[in-house]
């Protein structure tokens, strides 16, 4: 296997260069003080509307404190997508007290007392004991959903309270509006589905590409009407009827969903069929496969062989009580791609055909994940010394500031940047992940394709006219393996390259599943061993002031590649993987700036990446 070429033109950073698509930068995940745990955990005073001028990079004051903060480069779009239980309900009760005019005696001196304890805990200590308090206990997912549908949810005393949910959701979207310049920057609506039954995370992002009169004719879904995901589909079938808006549902955290968010099976335990695959398929063309909560393309027990499995991994659960984490195939993305194959071969279809991105999902309000301007997953959290026992509510083995992963941003090829034409990037799956550097990265495959054009200005023209971009899908049979092209560049004041690599996932003529993770290009003049591994690139990381160099790696790599091992009969699939140079992890700058050691568990360097959508081959 050869090392593919460096290239010398600039090809992936220019919209111009690649004629149809321009490359966006977003973050599609993220809270304000209108989600119950934002403003529990420090968030008061970011707002919709405060989220949009951080993203579009506005100065604005930190939540908590109170510093001037600044990201720092400007997104092109964002969605402000608040939990939809108890929407705004929280910073209503900070802000105004509960209303208890249709509670009995007892319910209202409850619900005062915990008015009392929420402004109490709000910006102070208490404010993550509240939190730890409201999570799910460990049990079984199916029978917690069932039992949580009968009892209701409430947060302390406070009830849900949909006339404050409503008038939030109004006032969300209208900021939406106001923000929203198609062309320059969009501001697209949302919100958090958050089924947690039992502990197993299946949250997802449901974004529209509507606009606000489009959406004041609904209140957002939550995980108070169902917990099950069918029934998220059924109303997203019904509203989009109803409204003529279109809809995208992004699962994320699935690394911490307890191996129900890609089973073999539907939540409610009844088996997979062709009429579930087709709803899930509808509406969920993609899934967030890295942010601030841990990394979910794999696992180093579920892919041993992989030397970079072991990403930025989060071993804990959303709960109150403390069980090992276990990793499971239903976790992770690379797992789940492989598993869809091997559904498809009994049903059919498919229901893990989803491309890929990142985003923040902080809840300080302030978008976009920077590793050296990084101010944490909950707004209490951006202090280094608060990163410490922030979490530490009850007993050792709950997750510290430094566990949480400086990740990620959605990266999206798209027409022009609108809501509809972002909105249309997403469902036909041409976009992809990265864990927040800018990396510029092109992914197509096809016949025909000659090394030349790598360095070619017509390059998307060329690739797309006999093949298709990343998020598409080949139909076979093929007599030969399709020729792949992949093209990467570096962000233009970040780090070097390190390598590109493709990853594949196929089954046998029984069925089952296999991967294997192929370097196709890479820097410098290193030779791949007789196992096609490509040896580890450098570390220039000082970690005594938190620098690096660029003087190893490469500011773009390029390869035309085919697969040695294609077999014409069976389904496969192809993502690539670019990884840059180690650079210095978050917890080193905190480290630095105490002027102490807090390296246990936490390294001080990470090799940032990219991840893009798959494409897949079908006979």
């Amino acid at each position: 296997m050869r090392r593919a070429l460096v290239l010398a033109a600039m090809l992936a950073a220019s919209p111009s260069a690649l004629a149809t698509k321009q490359l966006l930068w977003g973050d599609t995940h993220l809270h304000t003080n209108n989600s119950f745990d934002a403003i529990t955990i420090g968030n008061a005073s970011i707002d919709p509307a405060a989220a949009y001028r951080y993203a579009r990079g506005l100065p604005v004051v930190h939540p908590y404190h109170g510093a001037r903060v600044q990201i720092g480069t400007p997104l092109d779009f964002l969605v402000v997508s608040d939990h939809a239980e108890f929407l705004g309900v929280i910073r209503h009760v900070y802000e105004d007290w509960v209303p208890t005019e249709d509670l009995g005696i007892v319910d209202s001196l409850y619900a005062w007392f915990s008015a009392l304890v929420i402004k109490a805990g709000v910006g102070s200590s208490w404010g993550p004991v509240l939190f730890g308090s409201r999570l799910p206990t460990a049990e079984d997912p199916r029978e917690a959903g069932e039992r949580l549908q009968d009892e209701g949810i409430k947060i302390g005393g406070i009830p849900p309270l949909p006339d404050v949910s409503r008038a939030t959701w109004e006032q969300a979207v209208a900021a939406a509006d106001a923000a929203n310049e198609p062309g320059s920057f969009s501001a697209l609506i949302g919100w958090e589905w958050s089924s947690n039954n039992g502990g197993a995370n299946l949250h997802r992002i449901v974004i529209t590409d509507s606009g606000a009169e489009q959406a004041r004719q609904y209140l957002p879904f939550s995980f108070l009407d169902s917990s099950f995901p069918e029934d998220l589909w059924a109303w997203l079938d019904r509203t989009s009827a109803d409204t003529g808006a279109d809809f995208i549902a992004i699962p994320h955290n699935s690394n911490i969903s307890k191996g129900y968010m890609f089973d073999t099976q539907t939540l409610r335990g009844q088996p997979i069929t062709a009429e579930y695959a087709a709803a899930r398929m509808r509406w969920e063309q993609v899934v967030e496969v890295t942010q601030i909560k841990g990394d979910s393309e794999t696992h180093p027990d579920l892919s041993p062989d992989d030397t970079f499995a072991d990403f930025e991994t989060f071993p804990f659960y959303i709960q109150r009580d403390r069980t090992p984490y276990v990793a499971s195939i239903s976790d992770y993305i690379r797992p789940a791609l492989r598993l869809g194959l091997e559904i498809e071969g009994n049903i059919g279809i498919n229901p893990y055909q989803f491309g890929m991105i990142g985003s923040s999902d902080a809840h300080s309000g302030l978008a976009g994940a920077e590793e050296d301007n990084f101010h944490g997953k909950f707004a209490a959290d951006s202090i280094p010394t608060n990163k410490e026992g922030l979490f530490k509510v009850d007993a050792e083995g709950r997750p510290v500031g430094w566990n949480m992963s400086a990740s990620g941003l959605a990266a999206v090829w798209a027409e022009d940047n609108t809501r509809e034409a972002i909105v249309a990037a997403l469902k036909r799956r041409e976009v992809y992940a990265t864990s927040g550097p800018r990396i510029a990265v092109r992914f197509f495959a096809g016949r025909g394709y000659s090394e030349a054009m790598l360095d070619s200005a017509g390059l998307y023209a060329q690739a797309i006219a006999s093949g298709v971009p990343m998020g598409g899908q080949l139909a076979g049979p093929w007599s030969t393996s399709p020729e792949f092209l992949v093209v990467a560049e570096k962000e233009a004041d970040g780090a070097n390259l390190d390598r590109i690599q493709i990853i594949k996932g196929w089954v046998d003529s029984n069925g089952r599943s296999h991967e294997r993770v192929f370097d196709v290009a890479w820097s410098g003049a290193r030779q791949a061993d007789d196992g096609g591994k490509v040896p580890p690139v450098g570390n220039t990381v000082d970690a005594d002031n938190a620098r690096y160099s660029n003087t190893i790696g490469a500011v773009t790599l390029g390869a035309r590649w085919q697969d040695p091992e294609f077999d014409p009969a069976v389904s496969a699939f192809y993502y690539a993987r670019v990884l840059q140079i180690p650079t210095p992890r978050h917890s080193l700058y905190d480290a630095v700036a105490l002027q102490r050691d807090i390296s246990a568990g936490f390294p001080d360097s990470i090799q940032e990446r990219a991840y893009t959508s798959p494409i897949w081959y079908q006979p």
